[in-house]
């Protein structure tokens, strides 16, 4: 076992730890916490890999905005911090979600094992030519989703901005 073995086992381990206590903490806040945990995992990950852009493009793009546009909108909007009692999963829709998750592994690891072979027949891919995919044939999704994005950023504004009267309800 090399040390790029070891590394890259200890930022999958990383990845795993952060994504389940993102999707297990009952405090908003912290599972964004977490979810930067799990996507910096993610990154070093693909760093070992060699795949140096996407690993920039993930701390960029996810942990550099997503997360930080998540935390905004729960500050501005005056969500609630702390845990949602009222919303608490019954125990059978925690089983039907531990079975859909179960069902999910299996089909990702019955896709993804068969390719964990050699890397013989395998074509690389250059920088380039995933800058030419995404600024010519994906530049208007991108844009689409960035416009996207902007809209939901001005609509939690504009939500926090709404005062109530005295009486209840807004003004």
């Amino acid at each position: 076992m090399t040390s790029l073995d070891i590394a890259f086992a200890a930022f999958a381990l990383l990845a795993a730890v952060g994504g389940l206590l993102a999707v297990t903490t009952t405090r908003v806040v912290h599972a964004a916490l977490w979810l930067v945990v799990a996507l910096v995992g993610v990154a070093g990950a693909a760093l070992v890999l060699g795949a140096e852009l996407v690993a920039l493009v993930l701390v960029l793009v996810y942990v550099g905005a997503i997360v930080v546009l998540v935390l905004f909108a729960l500050m501005l909007t005056r969500a609630p911090i702390g845990p949602d009692v009222d919303h608490a999963p019954t125990r059978s829709r925690q089983l039907l979600a531990a079975a859909a998750a179960a069902a999910t592994t299996g089909l990702l690891l019955s896709v993804l094992l068969p390719l964990a072979g050699p890397a013989k027949d395998r074509v690389p891919v250059s920088t380039s030519a995933v800058a030419n995919s995404i600024f010519g044939t994906w530049v208007w999704p991108f844009e689409g989703l960035s416009l996207l994005l902007l809209v939901a950023l001005i609509g939690a504004i504009s939500v926090s901005r709404i005062t109530k009267d005295p009486v209840g309800g807004p003004r």
